[in-house]
């Protein structure tokens, strides 16, 4: 009975030493064995690993590749356009006995916080010797590659391998947008009174070739209009003078008629003339001449 009392709780105290002496190593993860502060071993494969109890402790850290934003950074580039960067950078601890003695027993918040300086640095470096318009351009990509390459020494040392920095937004700062705004609005108004000069100055050019087109068709379409008129009378007055030869006297007759048709109209009959006058000659006759002719 007194042997059962007894080896009840040394098994016990077996048990406990025999628990507290395994640990498992997931495989996201790697872990450190601390004794006393000072790191004894590195488990980086996953499985059953072993440690002194109670002298001995497990720290772990995370293996997968972790992602860090950086606070919103404001950068002067090169042509003195302030501009307000967001970037965020992929990294994995690659060293953990390196990462352990960097940051101590502060852990991934102070190594980000280390590694946050680090980026911020570098992309005020590679920004600020660039325009503004290299940034916004096509050529970013090759400009987070530099800054990358450029922090990947600096994050060695704490045991850090940076596997990509990305930037997400690139802004003006607030302050400057009414401005840039304004500007942008001014630049459009000039091209808008630049087109509109070269149109009008283009209408009026068309224009004035439309208006001497027209000046030179009516003066073409008048002068052969004079010329028509001209032969059409000169063939009229030969028609006239051919009937005039051919008959004097009917011309003449005709001629009165005509006149008299003319000028003895409803309205327009009073003629003051005297009544010996040639004009009346046909009218006196009694036989269809001259009165002349017929006092002969």
């Amino acid at each position: 009975m007194r042997k059962s009392t007894l080896l009840l709780p040394a098994l016990v105290i077996v048990a406990i030493t025999v628990l507290s002496s395994v640990f498992i190593v997931d495989e996201r993860e790697k872990a450190l064995v601390l004794q006393f502060g000072r790191v004894v071993s590195v488990k980086e494969e996953p499985g059953l690993a072993f440690k002194i109890p109670l002298i001995q402790e497990v720290v772990r850290y995370d293996d997968r590749i972790l992602s860090r934003d950086i606070d919103p950074l404001e950068i002067t580039p090169s042509d003195d356009r302030r501009l307000v960067v967001d970037a965020f950078a992929r990294y994995r601890i690659t060293d953990v006995n390196r990462f352990r003695q960097a940051v101590g027993a502060g852990g991934i918040a102070t190594a980000e916080n280390r590694l946050d300086s680090i980026l911020r640095a570098q992309t005020r470096e590679i920004l600020g010797s660039v325009s503004s318009n290299d940034i916004l351009s096509s050529d970013r990509a090759a400009l987070m590659l530099r800054i990358r390459n450029g922090a990947i020494a600096d994050a060695r040392a704490l045991g850090i391998t940076i596997i990509d920095v990305r930037l997400k937004r690139t802004d003006l700062p607030t302050e400057n947008l009414d401005a840039t705004f304004e500007r942008m609005r001014a630049e459009r108004v000039r091209e808008a009174t630049d087109e509109r000069a070269r149109g009008n100055e283009a209408a009026q050019r068309i224009r004035a070739q439309a208006d001497r087109t027209v000046v030179e068709l009516v003066s073409e379409a008048q002068r052969e209009a004079e010329i028509i008129r001209g032969e059409a009378d000169a063939e009229r007055n030969g028609i006239f003078a051919t009937a005039y030869g051919a008959d004097p006297e009917f011309f003449e007759f005709y001629r009165s008629l005509n006149a008299y048709a003319t000028s003895l109209q409803a309205g327009n009959s009073t003629m003051v003339l005297s009544p010996n006058n040639e004009f009346f000659n046909y009218l006196k006759s009694s036989d269809g001449k001259p009165a002349a002719a017929a006092q002969q």
